[in-house]
């Protein structure tokens, strides 16, 4: 029985966690959660390697490791999207745009030097995520940031709620996981709404779009729930910041008349599809609109969601902790954070101990079991 127990409790090598600029907060929560699942058998401090990025007044950095890392199973936590982080160049503050973060990430990795066991880069929203694929002659960033950093010695990444995942296919041979947060957001609705009705007489679930209907239509399977969804009618023939403008949101599917509404979606950027697909379902009869992403950019600012707010036509907005949040919009009525810590901590200590990851990336089973403690567990 001893030896079953210390077979269970080999690592792959010694835990080292590198936070990168502004991921500081999440970092010391994982880190937290490992000590708490490892305090039998390991009587670490902290898990976190500290680093430095210090920045020139040019603008040009680097990146400085404090401790060794040499033989560890380091993880990489990055938020490539944190424009909260800001460096002086020639006396200007400037906001970390994603190319900066990027840039960071593989100094921290030259840094380095091929020392480490193994890298593993968590980047919960995918730098360059939504220029998967060409429609022109166009770079395909996405798919040249995931080969250099494989080429730099990075054996995994992981991702949250990935645009499209198939962009996977540009390092076949590589690990790359696309981890979803279904579970997290359903528990998360559960404790913020306890009235919410899984049923189809009470409750909808709506795709924003054609490509998010594969996101949706798990919700809907999982949940036993009917799906909707809307799709953007745009004018092709103009480009306005770099895209097509959307003309109409045109819905397919049933009568959302006094049913609460579920809308799920990978991001918010602007949030102006989300907002105008709102107002058409409440003119709709809509009762309820709950909003979920994974990402909350709010790029365009709170106020519209502020206003949509007021006037009935979103009830709560579900992000994660995943990316920056500001602090205002931490103090809205209609936000409601979903906390991943725990969820990232599981999936670093058990690919620290070399297991399988495959139960914790399918949540069906833990959402089945939320239900029936619920008291709402599908009719099949």
């Amino acid at each position: 029985m001893e030896q079953n127990k210390d077979a269970e409790n080999q690592i792959f090598g010694k835990l080292s966690i590198i936070s990168m600029r502004g991921c500081e907060e999440i970092t010391s929560k994982i880190d937290w959660y490992l000590k708490q699942f490892r305090k039998e058998y390991e009587d670490e401090e902290t898990y976190v390697t500290h680093i430095t990025c210090p920045r020139f007044g040019t603008g040009e950095g680097k990146c400085v490791i404090r401790e060794t890392v040499r033989g560890h199973d380091v993880y990489i936590i990055s938020d490539i999207f944190n424009y909260g982080v800001t460096y002086k160049m020639y006396e200007k503050e400037n906001h970390m745009s994603p190319d900066d973060h990027y840039q960071d990430l593989k100094r921290i990795i030259a840094a380095i030097s091929g020392k480490a066991r193994r890298i593993t880069v968590i980047m919960p929203m995918l730098y360059e995520g939504r220029q998967h694929r060409r429609s022109a002659r166009e770079s395909l960033d996405c798919a040249l940031a995931l080969q250099e950093l494989v080429h730099m010695g990075v054996a995994n990444i992981l991702t949250f709620d990935a645009h499209d995942a198939r962009v996977q296919n540009a390092i076949p041979i590589s690990g790359f996981d696309d981890v979803q947060t279904t579970y997290q957001m359903i528990k998360a609705l559960t404790r913020a709404v306890p009235d919410i009705k899984f049923d189809k007489e009470s409750t909808i679930v709506i795709s924003p779009d054609e490509g998010g209907m594969h996101r949706c239509m798990y919700y809907s399977s999982v949940l036993g729930l009917d799906l909707g969804m809307y799709y953007k009618r745009r004018n092709y023939s103009v480009i306005i910041d770099g895209k097509n403008p959307i003309e109409e949101h045109v819905y397919l599917g049933r009568d959302v008349s006094g049913k609460d509404v579920m809308i799920v979606d990978d991001m918010i950027s602007s949030g102006e599809s989300v907002l105008d697909i709102a107002e058409k379902l409440k003119k709709q009869g809509a009762k309820r609109i709950f909003v979920f992403t994974a990402f909350g950019l709010f790029v365009n600012g709170l106020s519209k969601f502020d206003a949509a707010y007021e006037k009935g036509e979103i009830t709560k907005v579900f992000t994660t902790n995943l990316v920056y949040r500001t602090p205002e919009l931490l103090k809205r009525d209609w936000y409601y954070e979903v906390d991943m810590t725990k969820y990232i901590s599981l999936i670093i200590d058990t690919l620290n101990h070399d297991n399988t990851i495959s139960q914790l990336l399918v949540p069906v089973v833990r959402i089945k079991k939320l239900m029936e403690k619920i008291g709402q567990a599908p009719k099949e």
